[in-house]
């Protein structure tokens, strides 16, 4: 079953400065930055009430974010939905006619098992799911 809204990613060129903003200028809590070497992407989160705010910064030219910030520029790059049984939830879409860029889900830095669904057979958003896993 999909649940509430994990997080919600942004594409950001500078995180250094993006966290300037979220953290001193809006009041957010910042609780982590992490390197994602296999999503070649920097991660930064915060703490947003019931869910988190990821900034996306590109760990060189071959990131998917990299990609994006050419194409569209910065701002919200996707919204995670979070669940428990992933597996389960893959093959539930696929029935439906979802297609996803992962067709096995990824680890993510032992705290989640992810997937993105293709814009493409989403109405044009990036979806990931995302199931916590215990290690957290």
């Amino acid at each position: 079953m999909i649940g509430k809204v994990n997080h919600i990613g942004i594409a950001v060129r500078d995180i250094g400065r993006s966290i300037e903003l979220y953290r001193d200028v809006l009041g957010l809590e910042l609780i982590s930055v992490e390197d994602v070497p296999e999503q070649k992407v920097r991660v930064a989160v915060f703490d947003a009430g019931a869910t988190h705010i990821e900034l996306l910064e590109p760990l060189g030219e071959g990131s998917p974010i990299a990609r994006f910030l050419e194409k569209r520029g910065e701002g919200m790059h996707h919204i995670a939905l979070e669940t428990d049984d992933i597996l389960g939830e893959m093959k539930r879409l696929r029935e439906r006619g979802m297609e996803f860029i992962y067709e096995e889900p990824q680890k993510r830095l032992n705290h989640y098992l992810i997937t993105f669904i293709n814009p493409k057979s989403a109405g044009r958003v990036l979806i990931e799911l995302c199931q916590p896993l215990n290690e957290r």
